[in-house]
């Protein structure tokens, strides 16, 4: 359980200065970046600017650990990779103040979606190492046909500044425990928690080189790992911009594999015949609004029948407004802070756009507590959103909810997949087989059904269309990172 002293104990420490982590050493790197909280907006720490100079040596050190990690047996790995996850809920709250005084997250959400969740997931393709076979074919008999899986060799990874620990542990540990090398390049505002991660994976074994951690602007560090005619694969959650960047930078380079999860505008379908509407409206505003909206499958389009868009907006507003925005380190908030001034900015930036092409603003829409320094925002939900205006099609990531009526279940689809996104979904319904028709209707990675959110590392999460088509968790995401390669042999 939560202890708001030992969580003030730990907030209270001073950061000190970050270098990049390379083959096991800590390197300080010739520039620094200037780390602001966004809990009040002063000066945290600074991490290393990282420069090509440091990719090419952290690929290097990759490159060079390759051939040892990639042949030591499954059983080392595991045990590495399950020290690892012991160590991580070791010091699980300290991580976990450590990622909210970077982003902002509120503090039960990060300790649970940060490191409780890595640990989670380093636990699992630990176990999963020593569990998955080759094949054999079935051939005639004087032909013995086998299949291997090998590691790719060196894979880059890039994370967002949204739950980085998480994300990076979805991309970092299948890449593990397939025997790759790893050079892992955080967003520049939320590398802190990584840093410390890498410095837990030497304590629990790995050997130095296996996985590296080079910080710094995405235009430099990450254009760097992109381009770099060493890197096999690199997985990537971000934005479409820097996606279609890195796609471009594999096709200039080695033809280096892309793994892309791009976000989305994901829809909610809240239908007439919901069964429980009070707790549709409460896991909805859950599902918008927890991290300040700042989820890459946040239900940011509600879709309401129209016969109960006014009961179920009441109940809607009423969880919303009861929210309590704050010190994402105190336990008496709900929900904490925009992780940065430019990230605040672009969300009331879309509000007042909505507002402009006609949308209404029902509850919340503005910025509060700007005497504390921090980046603070109202959950906000537009009604009288259409399918024409600007918050209906882009992807806000900020507490901004635009709520759109539908009439019946075709229009509910059109609206559905009305946007270039298709990550995730929710729809509402207490008709079972209308809700397998939504569950093949709606083009998304996710369809959640009667919930928003909740899914665990069993199954593998993705999106279509301009959602990207990267896919982190399940066994499946160790298939990425492996190449197939066919032994034909002749026993005649």
């Amino acid at each position: 359980m939560l202890n708001q002293e030992a969580i003030d104990a730990l907030a209270s420490q001073a950061v000190p200065a970050r270098g990049h982590l390379i083959n096991g050493r800590m390197v300080e790197g010739s520039e620094r970046i200037e780390v602001t909280s966004p809990i009040d907006g002063k000066l945290l720490t600074t991490i290393a600017a990282g420069t090509e100079k440091d990719v090419d040596d952290a690929v290097a050190a990759a490159r060079a650990a390759f051939p040892k990690w990639s042949r030591s047996g499954p059983a080392f790995r595991r045990k590495v990779l399950l020290k690892l996850a012991e160590l991580i809920e070791k010091h699980a709250l300290e991580l976990a103040v450590l990622g909210v005084r970077d982003n902002g997250t509120e503090i039960g959400m990060a300790l649970k979606a940060e490191p409780l969740s890595a640990a989670g997931t380093f636990r699992y393709y630990g176990e999963a190492i020593d569990k998955i076979y080759d094949e054999i074919a079935p051939t005639a008999p004087e032909v013995l046909a086998l299949v291997h899986r090998e590691p790719l060799g060196v894979v880059g990874a890039i994370v967002p500044w949204h739950f980085p620990m998480m994300i990076g542990a979805w991309k970092v540990a299948p890449a593990l425990a397939a025997g790759n090398t790893v050079v892992l390049k955080p967003a520049e505002i939320a590398s802190l928690s990584l840093l410390r991660l890498a410095e837990l994976a030497l304590e629990a074994g790995m050997p130095e080189g296996v996985f590296n951690v080079v910080t710094g602007k995405g235009s430099v560090t990450g254009k760097a790992l992109g381009l770099h005619m060493d890197v096999d694969a690199l997985a990537f959650t971000g934005s479409g911009g820097v996606g279609r960047q890195l796609l471009e930078y594999s096709a200039r380079s080695n033809l280096k594999r892309v793994f892309l999860e791009l976000g989305g505008k994901s829809p909610n379908i809240v239908f007439a015949d919901t069964a429980d509407l009070a707790r549709a409206a409460k896991v909805s505003a859950s599902g918008i609004f927890r991290n300040s909206g700042q989820v890459c499958v946040a239900g940011s389009r509600l879709l309401v029948e129209e016969s109960v868009q006014g009961a179920f907006l009441e109940q809607l507003a009423a969880v919303t407004e009861k929210f309590r925005v704050g010190n994402p380190l105190s336990l008496s908030s709900d929900i904490g802070a925009v992780s940065s001034a430019d990230q605040l900015g672009k969300d009331l930036g879309y509000v007042e756009k909505a507002r402009a092409e006609g949308g209404t603003v029902v509850t919340g829409g503005n910025r509060i507590l700007e005497e504390t320094g921090g980046t603070y925002m109202q959950p906000t939900i537009v009604t009288g959103v259409k399918p024409d205006m600007t918050l209906f099609k882009e992807e806000v990531f900020g507490p901004v909810l635009a709520v759109t009526t539908f009439r019946t279940e075709e229009e509910a689809v059109r609206l559905a997949n009305g946007t270039d996104y298709g990550l995730a979904s929710a729809v509402w319904t207490s008709n079972l087989s209308r809700a397998h028709r939504m569950i093949r209707a709606v083009h998304a990675g996710v369809v959640h059904v009667n919930t928003y959110g909740g899914s665990d590392i069993t199954v593998p999460l993705g999106g279509f269309k301009q959602s990207g088509f990267g896919r982190d968790k399940s066994l499946h995401a160790m298939e990425k990172y492996t190449d197939l390669k066919t032994a034909w042999i002749d026993l005649g």
